[in-house]
C-alpha cells in the first residue's frame, strides 16, 4: 500500500480511483464514447425541460429561487441563476421530475439526473470547455454505476438502501471533481465526502406524488457532489482512504459489498456505454413490455375492444416496481391499457393522475395480468413477455392468443438510438418549455458540443425569460 502525506495507507483500489478521475481532463475518449455522452447529455436536458412544470419541478425552482445565491449557473428553463450547489440541487430534480430520464437498470441507478446536472452546473461556473464537459459525464456515469455495483445493487436496496443515491452522489462529486481539475490527493478527499453525504432509503417507492422521489435521485446527489468537489477543490481536506481501513465506507456495508467492482476494467469499460435511452417517458421497467405491446399492435391491427385478456412477464424486480403504482408514469397496468387505446404513450397520458381513474382505462386495465419471472431476471438485458387474447370477431371463430418477446429495447445497450431516434423523442419533450426555434437550436448545439469553447454558449437556449 501506498502511504499518504499524512501517514495513511493507500489501497490499491483508492489509488487506481483516485488517479483516473485526476486524469480525467486530459483522458481523450473513443468516438463512439463521446458520441454516446452527447445523446445522454441531450436526452438530459430534454428531462429537465419537460420535468420543469411539474410539480417536483415547480417545487424545485421555487425553493432554489427563493435561496438566492452568486449567480454561477444556471436553473434550465427560468432566467434564474444561483451558485452551483443550489443549481444542481434544482436541475437534479427536474431531471427526475417526469421519468423521461435514463437508466443503468442491471446496476438499479439512473446516472444522468445527478450526473449530468452537477457536470452543467461546475461548467457553467469554470467555463468548462464542451469537451471537458463530455469527459465529466462519462466519469460520472463510470463512478455512479461502479458505486452500486460495488456496493451489491439488489441486495443493497433490499436491505432498505438506495441505490440511486448513493450512486449518483459518487458520479456527481466525480464529474463535478474533474472539471475544477482536482489533483490525485483532492481526489480522495472528495470520495470521502461523498461518502459521508451518501444516503437514501429506498422507501421512496412510497413517494406517491413524485417529489421526494426526484430528490433522492437526481436533486440530492447531484447537490451532494457538486458540494464534495467544491468544498475540496477550496482546500478542505479529509480521510485518505475511506473505502479501505477501519471503519471504512465499504466496510460499513460489508455484507454486500464487492469492492472490486469499482475498478474492474476502469478506463476501457465505459459504462455509459451500458446505459439505456427510455423511449417512452415512463418508468424503464415498463419499456420493454410497451415495446412488446406496440409491436402485437401494429403486427395484429389490434383494437382496444378486442382485448380479452393481458398476461405480461417481467424480470421480478421489475415487476414490484411498476405493478399498481399511484402514479401514472410507473403503473404498468394502466399504461398498458393507454398504448391499447391509443396506440402509444403520450407525455400527457403518462403523467395526468386523473386519467388513472378513468373508467375505460380502468376496465382495461383490469384485464392486465403482471408476472414477475426468475429467468428473465437471470438475462443481462431488459426483457418483457406480452400475451394478447383477443376475442371472437370478423374473420376469427374463436379467441386468439398474439406473443410477442421483446429482448432489446429502442434505447438499450444492445439496440442504442441514433441521433435520429432520439431527436424524435427529444422533441415534443423540448417544444413546449422552450419553443420550437429553441429546441432545434438546443439539439444542433449538442451535437457540436465538442467544439464549443465555453458551456455558458448553452445559455441562450436554456435559460428562457423566467416571465414567459
Amino acid at each position: 500500500m501506498k502511504q499518504a502525506q499524512a501517514g495513511e495507507a493507500i489501497s490499491p483500489l483508492m489509488s487506481a480511483l483516485a488517479s483516473y478521475i485526476a486524469a480525467t481532463p486530459r483522458r481523450a475518449l473513443p468516438s463512439e464514447v463521446v458520441e454516446r455522452a452527447k445523446l445522454h447529455l441531450l436526452d438530459t436536458l430534454a428531462a429537465m425541460v419537460s420535468g420543469a412544470p411539474l410539480l417536483p419541478g415547480r417545487r424545485a425552482i421555487d425553493y432554489v429561487t427563493a435561496l438566492g445565491g452568486n449567480p454561477e449557473a444556471t436553473i434550465v428553463t427560468t432566467g434564474v441563476r444561483t451558485n452551483v450547489v443550489n443549481a444542481a440541487l434544482a436541475n437534479g430534480m427536474l431531471a427526475h421530475a417526469d421519468e423521461t430520464d435514463d437508466a443503468y437498470y442491471l446496476a438499479l441507478v439512473h446516472p444522468g439526473c445527478s450526473v449530468v446536472p452537477a457536470a452543467l452546473a461546475m461548467a457553467e461556473r469554470e467555463r468548462s470547455t464542451g469537451r471537458e464537459l463530455l469527459r465529466a459525464i462519462v466519469l460520472g456515469y463510470d463512478l455512479c454505476t461502479r458505486i452500486s455495483k460495488a456496493l451489491g445493487i439488489e441486495h443493497f436496496r433490499s436491505a432498505g438502501h438506495s441505490t440511486h443515491s448513493f450512486g449518483g452522489t459518487f458520479g456527481a462529486a466525480a464529474a463535478a471533481g474533474a472539471l475544477v481539475r482536482i489533483d490525485q490527493r483532492q481526489a480522495r478527499h472528495m470520495l470521502s465526502y461523498a461518502a459521508q453525504q451518501a444516503s437514501g432509503l429506498s422507501c421512496w417507492a412510497r413517494d406517491v406524488e413524485h417529489v421526494e422521489k426526484a430528490f433522492d435521485f437526481g436533486g440530492m446527489p447531484a447537490r451532494n457532489g457538486v458540494t464534495a468537489a467544491s468544498m475540496v477543490a477550496a482546500g478542505f481536506t479529509g480521510v485518505e482512504d475511506v473505502f479501505s481501513g477501519d471503519r471504512g465506507f465499504l466496510h460499513a456495508f460489508a455484507p454486500f459489498a464487492r469492492p472490486r467492482e469499482l475498478v474492474a476494467l476502469l478506463g476501457s469499460r465505459y459504462e455509459i456505454m451500458h446505459t439505456a435511452i427510455k423511449r417512452w417517458p415512463v418508468g424503464y421497467p415498463i419499456q420493454a413490455p410497451l415495446d412488446a405491446l406496440a409491436t402485437l399492435i401494429e403486427r395484429h391491427r389490434i383494437e382496444a375492444r378486442e382485448v380479452e385478456r393481458v398476461r405480461i412477464t417481467v424480470d421480478e424486480q421489475g415487476a414490484r416496481t411498476v405493478s399498481g403504482r399511484q402514479m401514472a408514469d410507473i403503473n404498468l397496468q394502466y399504461l398498458t391499457a393507454i398504448m391499447l387505446l391509443e396506440g402509444d404513450i403520450s407525455f400527457e397520458a403518462s403523467h395526468d393522475p386523473a386519467r388513472l381513474r378513468d373508467p375505460q382505462a380502468a376496465a382495461l386495465k383490469a384485464r392486465v395480468e403482471l408476472v414477475g419471472s426468475r429467468e428473465l431476471s437471470k438475462a443481462k438485458t431488459t426483457q418483457a413477455i406480452v400475451e394478447i387474447t383477443l376475442a371472437r370477431a370478423q374473420g376469427r371463430s374463436k379467441s386468439t392468443v398474439v406473443r410477442h418477446h421483446t429482448r432489446a429495447v429502442l434505447g438499450s445497450a444492445t439496440r442504442p438510438m441514433t441521433r435520429a431516434d432520439l431527436e424524435r423523442k427529444c422533441l415534443p419533450l423540448l417544444e413546449p418549455g422552450l419553443g420550437a426555434r429553441r429546441a432545434r437550436g438546443l439539439i444542433d448545439a449538442v451535437w457540436r458540443i465538442d467544439r464549443l469553447d465555453d458551456v455558458r454558449g448553452l445559455r441562450r437556449f436554456l435559460a428562457v425569460s423566467a416571465a414567459r
